[in-house]
């Protein structure tokens, strides 16, 4: 994807692209398009997003090795093996990806077992409702959620480090809130498109 080179700047996020193929995380019938620039239908209303805006996402969140990172709205689990590729260098690192429609989550899961994210407990992936996070494994070093929340929830923030990032689309932007002592700074960048986070 020499296109996403306007878009990646860090070298360990370059290395996941590289190193997890977009093709593995869609379905059949579509694979001839996953070196387009576009968004993906993978079902039920659900799309794997265009990589460009991913490649957004992943720059603003900067995961870490060794990072504990909360995967919202994890569908096909393409943003869940590169989170997974970035966090396993370093020993504890771990993605706890979520997606509510079963049908997705067993879709994203047996996608991730192509890269064994899960068989070597890089990630946990689980079917159900995120909009109140997952406080089973909080704190998170990181919380991405690649669906359009009509709010972001306390709970991400509550279950956050101090030192965190959330980024999220909300409306038709990019919010990123990073979690300081005295609060969250907020950044906003308009002008994209999401699907929106299913609660129910």
């Amino acid at each position: 994807m020499q296109f996403l080179k306007n878009y990646l700047k860090t070298p360990i996020i370059i290395k996941a692209f590289s190193k997890i193929k977009r093709k593995d995380f869609i379905p059949q019938g579509f694979k001839h398009l996953a070196e387009f620039d576009e968004p993906i239908p993978i079902g039920y209303g659900q799309t794997i997003s265009q990589p460009q805006v991913v490649a957004f996402m992943l720059e603003q969140l900067q995961p870490k090795p060794g990072n504990k990172i909360l995967d919202i709205g994890a569908g096909s689990g393409w943003t869940t093996a590169l989170l997974a590729q970035i966090v396993s260098q370093k020993k504890g690192g771990k993605v706890i990806a979520m997606e509510l429609i079963s049908e997705l989550a067993e879709f994203g899961r047996n996608n991730d077992k192509k890269y064994n994210c899960i068989k070597k407990g890089v990630v946990e992936f689980l079917c159900q409702n995120a909009f109140l996070g997952y406080k089973e494994q909080a704190p998170y070093d990181r919380i991405l959620v690649s669906a359009c929340a009509q709010k972001i929830p306390q709970e991400w923030k509550d279950q956050l480090k101090i030192g965190g990032k959330i980024v999220t689309s909300f409306k038709s932007s990019i919010i990123v809130l990073e979690k300081k002592k005295q609060g969250f700074e907020q950044k906003e960048y308009s002008g994209f498109s999401f699907v929106p986070l299913i609660q129910e």
